[in-house]
């Protein structure tokens, strides 16, 4: 039996010839700094091969189709399973795709409705049953012997009309006696109807008393009913009538639903999405609230932020705007916010098909007529409509935002299927609660026992991929969150408790630090998950940094001893007192206690300025009033699903930045926000890429490569060739290579297989042309500049403040190892955040700024933590706010300030349960953020 997978030689990236045995069957850490080489050793050679072997496995057809994998760069690995990548990259971001879809769970849900799901009129809401005819008849035999029983076959219910022609037709069939509107009529009479008034005409197909030996009887009178009223019978006994149907129909609407199937509960599927939405539950139009750039403008003043829509755009405007002026009676110089409700509609939306009298005067003539007027938002959107320009488009695009649908409100399902419901809920609604609250809900189900017996193995599954997510910490969500709305570490603990679900053995398992965006409370259900997946018989390497993950392990592979080419080696490996004993080990500095980010001795205080949001109520947020402490260090915290992004992100961003910034971003729903004028700017510092192409990089983005194009140009090489700095730009025509315009690679189109990079054989990946090349500074090209790692630009621009200072602020934030060249597509998401944190940081500051993270420390190593904690603090001594989204306890307990929300996640969150300094936090008690840093704090 292999106990090992035996990896040897691995030299991708910045691995120097590693080899190591890392045990089968067990929970396996990788750990080190920041760009260590960790994720190259796991995902780029461990994982890379275990595919390339499998690809290898497959017939020759099946890998024409998927293609070549190339052989990561080492000398051999042995032991290897099928791998599994399990990596923080979103789901999908398929607006169709949901955290039920992607689960598997709404397609058991679908099935669940199909087989017990109880439907009604999606009109009048009554329940509809569809019943046999012998049913029908057991339920007659049942009544009292001797009672007398009437057959009606209900022919016309509440309609308009003489029907003349229709009761000659029953009559001729050989039925004898009709009721109309409750009175029994025999057909043989003249019946007089009023075409003009509503009508219910039963046939009375047969008279019976309810005794021993009718039963063929009566199912053929029944048959003859249901076929003459297309599925529905009366059954009349001492005066009361019972109504069945054979069909999902109601009578008194005249809806019928169709055949109740899987796919009529699908919204991705023509047969049950809505007809209005196609099934995506919203639809896109012009916003309101973007059109009126400033209400505390007048139209004079330009409060309208579309373009072309103001008067001094042109004549025309101005026309429209002074006939509606006088025609309705409004001011154009009082701010937009005082006009009446109605003088808004009309400009937005239009007069309604009212003409008015526009008058117009030109430089040679002048006069009026009259015409209707459209509206700015209806003119965006027919113009949106009819247009075939991209560039309007996207013009028109900046005002416009996604709104729930109008006919479906947001549901995405047609009528018909969301009228089927199981325990008063129908899918949807059942979809919007919680993962713990659905749990809840399908427990305290009753079912009827044929119900039972259908619904148990389907229930079976439902719970069980529940309690999965609900294991992974993801209680919170809920099934009809759009999966691209999750973050990277709520899609991969989605994908890991799908994998829970498959129940595979002897498959290895690599993870890309599953804990991000968790909070410590649900850290211990998620560990608990990792060993589960162990236990069934797999094995699991985990790219991780959190402390608790380390401790539970089997193995630790300690990489290191720094970052980028000061890493790439094994600095220690095994249990967790191997690496806590090893002194080389800086991970196991953090680990033992030898080094650690301290909690500061003094802490700021609030000076009485403070940034208040007031009636937040975006998403699940309570109406909460929250303020921060102006000039301080503030962390927001919670368990996941709090509301921490919907505060921050969705409300106090938006509102901030579209007033200091002029930002058109859709704002969260809030009473108001005080205290603004403390600031002159709000930037917010994500994880989202520093560009999409490998044209940006980190010398661009910072701006640090405009001084060294200027640099170049003024050296004695380009002064004799006379060249500019434009010459050293790979991004015009010129100094840059043409075979590749500058990018250094080609790509190849592989038609139905993956495309193929190739470097440049012309430039050999360096991007200029040879001309340029020769142009030399200190001994160095442009393209060796751009090969440069940072702290070697660091060391090499020292002399040169204006390049030094950009580069600088990069290697303090803990990126001394990228390349200034490095293409921003092959940079992770917190190295793009700490480049931005870098471009921030060496701009002059004014002292007034806010600065907005979310999560910054993920992928940190302890170490980086303790540098970025530094970074907060500079920028909080130079006089600016920084409030920053966190779980990461270092970070929290050496905040100045604490907003913590809760107390749990999804509808049991939303309010603030604790706030002010750490100390004031550690001492409530509903606060489990508060529990974790009491632990902490006692520690000092």
């Amino acid at each position: 039996m292999i106990n090992y997978i035996k990896v040897k030689g691995a030299k991708e990236n910045n691995l120097k010839d590693v080899s190591i045995d890392i045990p089968r069957d067990k929970l396996v850490v990788f750990t080190g700094l920041s760009g260590s080489g960790k994720s190259t050793l796991a995902f780029d050679t461990i994982f890379a091969e275990g595919q390339r072997k499998y690809m290898e496995s497959l017939s020759s057809y099946a890998r024409m189709f998927l293609g070549q994998m190339e052989k990561p760069d080492v000398e051999s690995i042995e032991g290897l399973s099928p791998a599994i990548s399990i990596d923080q990259k979103t789901t999908s971001n398929n607006p169709r795709s949901t955290v039920g879809t992607v689960t598997e769970i709404y397609d058991y849900l679908r099935l669940l409705y199909a087989r017990v799901g109880t439907p009604h009129c999606p009109k009048c809401g009554r329940v509809i049953e569809k019943i046999t005819v012998d049913q029908i008849a057991e339920q007659v035999l049942a009544m009292p012997q001797g009672s007398k029983i009437y057959v009606n076959a209900p022919v016309v219910r509440g309609r308009k009309g003489e029907y003349t022609k229709q009761l000659e037709g029953y009559r001729k069939s050989g039925f004898a006696r009709v009721e109309v509107d409750g009175s029994i009529f025999e057909l043989s009479e003249d019946i007089k109807l009023d075409k003009n008034v509503k009508h219910s005409i039963s046939v009375i197909v047969d008279r019976l008393v309810v005794k021993d030996g009718i039963r063929k009887r009566l199912t053929d009178s029944l048959e003859t009913a249901l076929k003459l009223a297309e599925g529905l019978v009366v059954i009349q006994c001492d005066g009361n009538d019972t109504l069945y149907s054979t069909n999902y129909s109601c009578p008194d609407c005249g809806i019928s639903i169709e055949e109740i199937e899987p796919r009529l509960f699908s919204f991705n599927n023509p047969f049950g999405a809505c007809p209005e939405c196609k099934g995506l539950g919203f639809t896109t139009r012009v916003d309101e609230s973007l059109v009126i750039g400033d209400p505390n403008r007048s139209l004079r003043e330009g409060a309208l932020a579309v373009t072309g829509w103001n008067l001094d755009s042109g004549k025309m405007v101005q026309m429209y705007f002074n006939a509606l002026s006088k025609h309705y009676g409004f001011s154009m110089d009082v701010p937009v916010k005082d006009l009446p409700r109605e003088v808004l509609d009309i400009l937005l939306y239009g007069t309604n098909g009212e003409r008015i009298n526009m008058s117009y005067r030109t430089s040679t003539s002048s006069g009026s007529f009259l015409a209707r007027y459209e509206g700015v938002i209806n003119n965006l959107e027919r113009r949106y409509k009819e247009t075939t320009s991209d560039y309007t488009k996207s013009e028109i695009e900046k005002y416009m935002v996604s709104a729930p649908c109008p006919c479906c409100g947001g549901k995405r399902l047609k009528k018909e299927a969301l009228a089927v419901e199981i325990g008063g809920l129908n899918i949807i609604e059942l979809c919007d609660l919680s993962i713990i609250k659905m749990k809840e809900f399908i427990a305290g189900l009753t079912l009827t026992v044929t119900q039972a017996i259908i619904s148990k193995a389907i229930l079976k599954e439902i719970n069980a991929r529940l309690k999965f997510l609900e294991d992974v910490g993801l209680g919170y969500l809920t099934l009809s969150r759009t999966a691209g709305t999750l973050s990277g570490g709520e899609a991969q603990r989605i994908r890991l408790a799908t994998q829970i679900g498959s129940g595979l053995t002897g498959v290895l398992y690599i993870l890309d630090e599953p804990s991000i965006g968790l909070h410590q409370r649900d850290n211990e259900k998620l560990i608990h998950t990792l060993t589960k997946l162990r236990d069934l018989g797999n094995t699991l390497i985990v790219v991780e940094h959190d402390e608790d993950t380390m401790r539970a392990a089997d193995f630790i592979v300690d990489i290191g001893p720094r970052a980028g080419i000061h890493g790439g080696e094994i600095v220690a490996s095994g249990t967790v007192d191997d690496i806590c004993n090893e002194p080389k080990s800086i991970t196991g500095d953090y680990l033992s206690g030898r080094r650690r980010i301290d909690v500061p001795d003094i802490r700021r205080v609030p000076d009485g300025r403070w940034l208040s949001v007031l009636g937040a109520k975006q998403n699940n947020l309570k109406n909460i009033d929250v303020k921060f402490p102006v000039g301080l260090f503030t962390a927001v915290t919670g368990v996941s699903g709090s509301g921490k992004s919907s505060l921050v992100n969705e409300v106090l961003l938006p509102i901030i930045s579209n007033v200091k910034n002029g930002s058109k971003i859709r704002m969260g729903a809030c009473d108001k926000i005080e205290g603004m004028d403390y600031f002159d700017n709000v930037i917010a510092i994500d994880q989202s890429p520093i560009g999409r192409t490998p044209r940006s990089n980190p010398a661009t983005y910072t701006g640090a490569f405009t001084a060294v194009r200027e640099i170049f140009a003024s050296s004695n090489d380009a002064k004799e060739r006379g060249y500019k700095a434009g010459r050293f730009s790979f991004n015009v025509a010129g100094g840059r290579c043409e075979r590749c315009q500058g990018d250094g690679i080609i790509k190849i189109e592989m038609h139905f297989l993956p495309d193929v990079f190739v470097p440049c054989e012309v430039c050999k990946g360096k991007r200029y042309n040879h001309e340029t090349l020769e142009v030399k500074y200190k001994g160095k090209s442009i393209a060796d500049v751009l090969d440069m790692t940072v702290d070697e630009g660091v060391e090499y621009f020292e002399n040169i403040p204006r390049i030094y200072n950009k580069i600088k602020t990069m290697q303090d934030v803990g990126l001394g190892y990228i390349k200034l060249g490095q293409p921003a597509t092959t940079l992770s998401g917190g190295e793009a955040q700490r480049v931005k944190l870098a471009t921030e940081l060496s701009k002059r500051s004014t002292g007034r700024t806010l600065y907005i993270l979310d999560e910054p420390t993920t992928g940190l190593h302890s170490y980086d933590v303790e540098k970025l904690v530094g970074i907060l603090n500079r920028l909080t001594q130079a006089g600016n706010t920084v409030v920053v989204i966190e779980h990461n306890l270092d970070v929290i307990k050496v905040a100045d300030y604490i907003v913590d929300l809760g107390p749990e996640g999804g509808d049991g969150g939303g309010t603030v349960v604790a706030e002010g300094s750490p100390e004031d936090v550690a001492k409530a008690e509903h606060s489990y953020t508060g529990q974790f840093l009491k632990k902490i704090l006692q520690k000092r």
